[in-house]
């Protein structure tokens, strides 16, 4: 059995494997778990493996080329076309493989860890954002529920929450404590954005 060609359905725990010969006959369906994956690839032969792109599928790549493999990522839209019939783990990793071998298939670089790490810190501060935004909105709701009112601007909206805290006679215990909470969430999230800010260059990975 001469493997040429891998379609590999990348998931969690347990991953599917389509094999093909140089004539394209089927000569390996196997399904993996992640602990089967390294010892199963160190011991075939380098030949061509095809994954979507998706989250974990750079760090597979960049693995199985370690091993001597040459590993093409295929975006997962172009790889519908390929599908013949359902959807199973099975039948998306003979798709992926059949995909591969097609000499006019666009794929995707694979990104180094350093792109990835970059990626990950701009993902992060966008996500602090949205969650800091979230939360100064649902502050500045409360405090209006309360006849308070802040001017436009996060600047603001703390310094009237820092007066409103400040006075021990202003609101309920309840109404303090939920307060108080929000705005040290704010503020943790604030930090995490300008030290993600800080840490990020840039230049965006694509």
């Amino acid at each position: 059995m001469t493997i040429t060609t891998i379609g590999l359905d990348l998931a969690k725990s347990v991953f599917q494997a389509h094999g093909v010969d140089e004539a394209g006959a089927t000569v390996l369906t196997k399904r993996l778990h992640r602990k089967q994956m390294l010892p199963f690839f160190s011991k075939l032969s380098p030949c061509l493996i095809g994954m979507e792109a998706c989250g974990t599928a750079h760090y597979w790549a960049r693995t199985l080329a370690a091993m001597g493999h040459e590993v093409r990522l295929i975006p997962a839209s172009y790889v519908k076309a390929y599908v013949k019939r359902g959807k199973s783990d099975a039948l998306d990793a003979e798709a992926i493989c059949e995909a591969v071998q097609r000499p006019t298939m666009r794929f995707v670089p694979v990104k180094t860890v350093e792109q990835q790490s970059i990626l990950m810190a701009h993902r992060a501060r966008s996500l602090f954002v949205r969650q800091r935004t979230m939360l100064a909105n649902a502050l500045r709701a409360h405090l209006a529920e309360l006849g308070l009112v802040a001017n436009p601007g996060i600047a603001n909206l703390a310094k009237l929450a820092q007066q409103v805290l400040s006075d021990e006679d202003a609101l309920p215990s309840y109404a303090r404590t939920t307060l108080e909470a929000m705005v040290r969430q704010i503020m943790t999230l604030f930090r995490g954005d300008h030290g993600a800010r800080s840490q990020a260059p840039r230049v965006a990975c694509r």
